[in-house]
């Protein structure tokens, strides 16, 4: 069978936005001689003794600056949760088909740390098919929907929806990514259920 687009533009993995880049770019490298810098860094005597090794005590320690608190889902985590998805044409993932996008990706209420962690949470993707005849962005739009649904908190609406302008038919595909019954049915198909497990075999 032929394919809907046998040669779609491919993105580079340097061209996917991830917080690992930012990250590294950030971080600061000084040019010092290793010997110099240990000489440096080393404690002095008087902070290397018995009772300095002594952790401090729970009493004297609001805990405010060393308890660790959840960070919130955010648009970058979503995207990382479905980039790596495979496409159903192609051994390469929808993020370097560039089928989602960070700046296609939504959270409604906007993440927070003061937020209720159990209140309910929308999470909008919309995605970009290569061509605008894609037969099988339906298909995507299942996979994307099943391996957020997979890993998200059950309190997380997941609604995914084609960008608009990018498919000759986004109304009914949209429609049909919306209709809970006929998304359950379609998961119930063994061929289809093959065909998504395959395209998630990547995220894990």
């Amino acid at each position: 069978m032929d394919k809907d687009n046998a040669n779609p533009t491919i993105l580079t993995a340097a061209q996917l936005p991830t917080r690992q880049r930012a990250k590294k770019a950030t971080e600061i490298h000084y040019p010092f001689d290793s010997d110099l810098t240990a000489e440096i860094t080393r404690l002095p005597s008087y902070l290397t003794g018995p009772l300095c090794d002594v952790p401090w005590s729970s009493d004297e320690s609001d805990g405010t600056e060393d308890d660790f608190t959840d960070e919130p889902i955010d648009e970058q985590e979503i995207y990382d949760l479905i980039s790596n998805i495979s496409d159903p044409e192609h051994p390469i993932s929808l993020g370097q088909l560039a089928v989602v996008n960070l700046p296609d990706i939504a959270i409604t209420p906007t993440p927070s740390p003061k937020a209720d962690p159990n209140a309910l949470t929308r999470v909008l993707v919309k995605i970009t098919p290569t061509i605008t005849h894609c037969s099988l962005a339906t298909v995507i739009g299942l996979g994307v929907r099943v391996r957020l649904e997979q890993a998200l908190p059950p309190n997380y609406r997941v609604d995914i929806m084609i960008k608009e302008g990018t498919h000759s038919q986004d109304d009914q595909v949209n429609k049909q990514l919306a209709d809970k019954e006929r998304v359950a049915a379609a998961l119930e198909n063994d061929t289809l259920k093959g065909v998504l497990d395959k395209m998630l075999e990547t995220c894990y």
